[in-house]
């Protein structure tokens, strides 16, 4: 009898302690599902709120947005690195609703591949030498016309006389042709002619100052030198010779009047007059 009384007490504690485990298995199951439907569960509760908060009427538009399909959209979603502006759309013209409006696909045209075609430009030439211009046309000048002329000098024979000694000079052609002769006289024998004997005994450094022609009888004024003559009388006389047979060369004069420093001298050394004109024949 005391036996089976145990037994009946431990199958009256039995009970209970089995309901206690129940419920917590329940429980457990119940928060698993719990956190495993979180997301769910917050997505119907937020809609839930949604639609409290929306007047009636407007419950039609409301989307049925998941909050985890926008935020992986957003974080899908590249940020773009710059922002195109599309042009302004002018207003879309109203159309009639009976009207079908038909849009024309656009055209695509299609890829068109461009091939270079190879090159064909020559190697390059190396650069021509700058054309030089032709040299100018040399000029011949003409030789300067020339005339032969008479001129004299003296020339001192084995007796000691002087006698008159006539050289031919070819001088230029000029508008002054008896200064030219006569400057030609007081510029002296060539080397040549000195080797010959041939002198000029007009005293050194006489120059000619002018000369002109009047009538047959030619005005030749010389400067002072003129009058000095080294050589004595005979010296005077050989200068004088020299000059009136020079300058009487030219048809056109006859005699000649000599000037000192352009003023009129009478005698050039004693007994040797020049105030007048003289000629070949005065001496």
């Amino acid at each position: 009898m005391a036996a089976k009384k145990t037994t009946k007490k431990t199958t009256r504690s039995d009970g209970p302690r089995a309901i206690v485990v129940f419920w917590i298995i329940f429980t457990v199951v119940i928060i698993s599902i719990a956190l495993f439907n979180w997301s769910t569960i917050t997505r119907n509760f937020n809609l839930f709120k949604t639609r409290l908060a929306t007047p009636p009427g407007t419950e039609e538009e409301l989307l049925d947005i998941h909050p985890e399909d926008s935020i992986d959209a957003e974080q899908s979603t590249p940020t773009p690195e710059f922002v195109i502006i599309e042009p302004e759309r002018s207003p879309a013209v109203e159309q009639d609703p009976g009207q079908q409006t038909t849009q024309t696909p656009p055209v695509v045209s299609p890829p068109t591949t461009q091939t270079t075609p190879p090159s064909t430009t020559p190697p390059a030439q190396p650069p021509a030498p700058p054309s030089q211009p032709p040299p100018p046309p040399v000029q011949t000048s003409q030789p300067a016309a020339t005339r032969e002329r008479f001129i004299y000098f003296a020339n001192i024979n084995n007796d000691g006389q002087i006698l008159q000694s006539r050289v031919t000079r070819r001088l230029p052609v000029s508008e002054t042709p008896l200064q030219d002769v006569l400057n030609a006289v007081l510029a002296g024998p060539t080397a040549e002619e000195l080797s010959r004997n041939i002198l000029n005994l007009i005293p050194v450094n006489t120059r000619l100052l002018s000369a002109t022609v009047r009538g047959s009888t030619a005005y030749l004024n010389f400067s002072e030198d003129f009058m000095f003559n080294t050589y004595g009388v005979e010296g005077y006389v050989a200068q004088l010779k020299q000059i009136v047979w020079t300058a009487t060369e030219f048809p056109n004069i006859r005699d000649i009047q000599i000037l000192i420093d352009s003023r009129r001298v009478d005698y050039l050394a004693e007994g040797i007059l020049i105030g007048s004109p003289i000629g070949r024949t005065s001496f």
